[in-house]
């Protein structure tokens, strides 16, 4: 069927999941789970467009995978497909969730093979247990469990989402709107994850890769006679201090590179820009904590960190312990981990002249490994 749009919901913020790592951005060998679903799905061939909808802030890093069309999500699984739905021109539409990570050939074609029999074809599944509803016992016959992808006429779908009332689902709406809903037998295995424990009902599944990804990072200050003076989140006691437009942190910068390097996240400017006015004077470890969230949310784990600093001026041996535990709490990883370095360039150039500092570092990451989750 080429006249089919597939839209791919994935603006949640997977608060029922309880870790820190989104569920979207699970890994599956390298791929995050919304890409892994979304190539699954695009091989068939059979989609004139697949749109993936996000947030905001994920959309800007999934560009940097694949070239999806992406839309921004709404306050709700209603308004993110909304959003999404002004972008299609096509006479159908399915709509899935990327949490609905196993989907069959099989089902997906028998859900395509019944387009045109109703407004909206529907998969589930049937109820085995007892079911109580306010304290009474019903007929568990008449119970259904309803699954996604669900194929809708586009049309329809649009008018009947004209509303204010949320429906947790395309047919629900299209049936409240006079509509028809054809249901189909679905599949166990495309079962949704939405607890930590769903992790083990999903066969298709693979690990994630247990390569190690590495980034570097680079950044030089000049000194300022005004202002203090900080290198790795702690206070240095020196007659300097940095231009910048932050804080003038460059260990810090350069950490923060080198992990978004790691990451395939851009670089420092991307994230914080030297002409933002959020940023003016701020403290660099705010900044650093900022992409410490990033990074975790996105699926990755920090092995280690090695930070270099080349200055004439001033002495920071002293410093060093107190730098690693602050770096440490940070990154939430053992002091051990965080290693820092000085060095002078022997008076040769502006470091040798004392005029400014600069930093390499080098940071280690590695993917959330959600198979050794009991």
């Amino acid at each position: 069927m080429s006249d089919l749009t597939l839209i791919l919901l994935s603006a949640g913020s997977s608060s029922r999941f309880s870790m820190d790592v989104k569920k979207q951005w699970l890994r599956i060998d390298h791929k995050p789970l919304w890409q892994f679903v979304a190539d699954n799905l695009a091989k068939e061939k059979i989609f004139s467009k697949i749109i993936i909808v996000a947030s905001s802030e994920d959309i800007i890093f999934m560009k940097n995978y694949d070239s999806y069309r992406f839309v921004e999500g709404g306050a709700s699984r209603q308004d993110s497909l909304k959003n999404a739905l002004e972008d299609v021109t096509t006479q159908y539409v399915m709509v899935s969730d990327i949490a609905r990570a196993c989907i069959s050939k099989d089902l997906l074609f028998h859900i395509i093979d019944a387009a045109g029999e109703a407004d909206s074809i529907v998969p589930f599944l049937h109820v085995h247990d007892t079911i109580v509803y306010d304290d009474t016992t019903i007929d568990r016959t008449k119970v259904k469990r309803i699954q996604t992808p669900q194929l809708s006429s586009t049309k329809t779908l649009k008018k009947a989402l004209q509303t204010d009332k949320h429906y947790t689902d395309e047919s629900s709406a299209i049936v409240a709107n006079g509509g028809t809903r054809k249901f189909i037998k679905g599949d166990e295995d495309a079962h949704k994850l939405t607890y930590i424990h769903d992790l083990n009902k999903l066969p298709c599944l693979e690990a994630p890769s247990s390569d190690i990804l590495s980034g570097n990072g680079f950044d030089v200050h000049a000194f300022d006679t005004e202002g203090d003076m900080w290198l790795c989140g702690v206070q240095i006691d020196s007659e300097f201090g940095f231009k910048a437009h932050s804080d003038g942190d460059v260990a810090i910068h350069a950490l923060i590179d080198a992990l978004l390097g790691a990451s395939g996240m851009g670089d420092i400017g991307m994230l914080f820009p030297d002409n933002d006015d959020r940023y003016k004077g701020i403290d660099s470890k705010k900044l650093l904590e900022v992409v410490v969230r990033k990074i975790y949310n996105y699926g990755f784990i920090i092995i280690n960190a090695d930070i270099t600093i080349a200055a004439q001026k001033p002495r920071i041996g002293k410093y060093k312990n107190q730098m690693r535990e602050v770096i440490a709490k940070i990154l939430q990883i053992d002091k051990a981990r965080v290693n820092v370095k000085a060095t002078t360039t022997e008076k040769l150039g502006f470091i040798g002249r004392a005029e400014g500092v600069a930093v390499m570092a080098n940071a280690n990451l590695k993917y959330f490994n959600w198979k050794m989750i009991g």
